[in-house]
């Protein structure tokens, strides 16, 4: 029996009889055997050295470390591993010393192990702070794999005081176990985290990423095509990506980017190699997620432009309702001082329509917070189905269809886009042109892997200048069809003006339309 299939036998026993309640109490969700395997892989292993110190910081049942062991049996100059796993789960640290003892007395390679019980967080404050009283020169390690738990812990937790520099808001333990992890990595040192593909993006991840991809470079990127089949046998929904990054500062020519439907089709992955400047860009270090070269066409043609929404004075906001919270204030039917209240089912087919026979469509409130002036808006939906056409999903919403309402309001499950002054019709049907596109939609795909349409990410896209927005409006409106391939086809006959004269730009964006 290999040493990893022999982890994964014990492991699943003990899944067995371990509740899912209980192991999410800790974040804790193992790693298949094929993703184990393919992590493992993508270590490049040192010519120069015939021992290497490896970290497993959440190690669970031992399952990556192990992988990386038996990938390193095959190296012929090495001779000796020394591991560290750090793991604080009580229920499960017999279960690993058993199993990385087992490893030890079976694996062709000198093996020598540590279990940390500590906090790996709180362990490190010290060092990582650069504090009195820090151990003046830590272990560093040549790998660190993880699969680091999924866990959002509050604003003033210990955790994220101990990391103020990368923290935000109420942080996720997974991206301070990746940020501890590159400062644990000595120079040149490779980490191969499986993580959700939420950091990638948005303003709540910024100061880490920018910390992250200043001290390191990433070299690899995989995505899974299908939500849950990361962590199958856990019935986990998540976006979710493997990374390789490496402690180096000097930017490589490419990342490559690799794609599979599932865990269990490493044998069938598509690879893609882009540009480095490509995939890592601007100053809060966005990470888009290109898989082919029309997704990086998308990205070259509007980031030409140097607008976003904000900068023209416009801005995408969230819904001001969260009904739930507001239960006593919600009507099923109008009544005096009731005002609209508009949720994602009134955004049909490029149209806002009210009233639809819905519950709770409208608000009888003097709270100035959940209303809004009744003036011309852009509603996009903020939640969509993984497996819809579109992510982005958009509806005009004309203030004048609606003459005896002065005050309106809108659910927190959409997102509306107004303006430092009052939209005009032209603006408003511009900007369904530009959300209601292939390529817009293409973009924010690129840039957000999630379901959920961010007004974060919105307003940081690149958008063209508002004369030009007001024209794409205006021949909308001329044609009455409103349709993805009506403002496809606008989009693109403005693009070809702006670059007309190269032919190749013109085809560029024939194709990336």
């Amino acid at each position: 029996m290999s040493l990893l299939d022999f982890v994964l036998q014990t492991t699943k026993k003990y899944i067995e009889q371990m509740p899912k309640s209980q192991r999410k109490k800790y974040g804790q969700f193992f790693t298949s055997k094929e993703t184990a395997v393919f992590m493992a892989e993508l270590f490049e292993v040192p010519v120069d050295k015939e021992q290497l110190h490896i970290l497993d910081a959440g190690a669970g049942s031992g399952i990556l470390s192990v992988a990386l062991i038996e990938k390193l049996q095959r190296t012929p100059q090495l001779r000796h591993i020394h591991l560290v796993c750090y793991e604080n789960d009580p229920q499960i640290i017999e279960l690993l010393r058993a199993n990385l003892q087992w490893v030890c007395q079976h694996s062709t390679l000198r093996v020598d192990y540590e279990i940390r019980e500590d906090n790996y967080i709180l362990s490190q404050v010290l060092e990582y702070n650069g504090m009195l009283g820090a151990e003046p020169n830590p272990l560093k390690y040549d790998m660190v794999i993880g699969n680091p738990p999924y866990m959002k812990i509050a604003k003033d937790a210990p955790e994220a005081k101990a990391m103020p520099d990368i923290c935000y808001g109420a942080p996720n333990l997974y991206f301070l176990f990746a940020a501890m992890g590159m400062f644990d990595l000595c120079p040149n040192g490779e980490l191969v985290y499986i993580i959700p593909r939420s950091w990638t993006s948005g303003a709540y991840f910024k100061k880490f990423r920018q910390k992250f991809l200043k001290d390191g470079i990433l070299e690899h990127i995989h995505l899974f095509v299908s939500r849950d089949k990361v962590f199958e046998n856990e019935s986990v929904l998540q976006e979710t990506m493997i990374i390789k990054v490496r402690k180096a500062t000097v930017i490589p020519e490419n990342v490559v980017i690799t794609t599979t439907q599932s865990n269990k089709d490493f044998f069938n992955k598509t690879t893609f190699k882009a540009a480095y400047n490509t995939v890592v860009s601007g100053e809060d270090k966005y990470v888009y997620l290109v898989t082919n070269e029309q997704e990086v066409e998308t990205l070259e043609l509007l980031n030409r432009w140097s607008n976003t929404l904000p900068s023209i004075g416009l801005k995408m906001k969230t819904g001001l309702t969260v009904d739930f919270r507001n239960r006593e204030a919600l009507r099923d039917a109008s009544e005096n001082h009731a005002v609209p209240l508009f949720y994602s089912q009134h955004i049909q087919d490029g149209k806002v329509v009210f009233p639809i026979g819905k519950e709770h469509e409208y608000i009888v409130t003097n709270q100035a917070s959940l209303l809004q002036p009744n003036v011309n808006y852009l509603f996009v939906k903020r939640f969509t189905a993984k497996e819809e056409h579109r992510r982005l999903q958009c509806g005009v919403y004309l203030a004048r269809k609606y003459p005896d309402y002065s005050k309106i309001s809108t659910q927190n499950k959409i997102n509306f886009i107004s303006g430092l002054k009052e939209l005009s019709e032209c603006i408003v049907y511009g900007l369904y042109v530009l959300f209601n596109s292939t390529l817009y939609d293409c973009y924010y795909r690129i840039l957000n892997g999630s379901t959920q349409v961010n007004s974060t990410e919105i307003n940081s896209m690149p958008v063209p200048p508002l004369e030009s927005i007001e024209q794409m409006g205006k021949a909308l409106i001329k044609s009455r069809d409103m349709t993805e391939a009506r403002c496809d086809k606008i989009l693109r006959s403005f693009i070809y003006e702006q670059n007309r004269g190269s032919k190749r730009d013109t085809k560029r964006v024939a194709s990336a339309s």
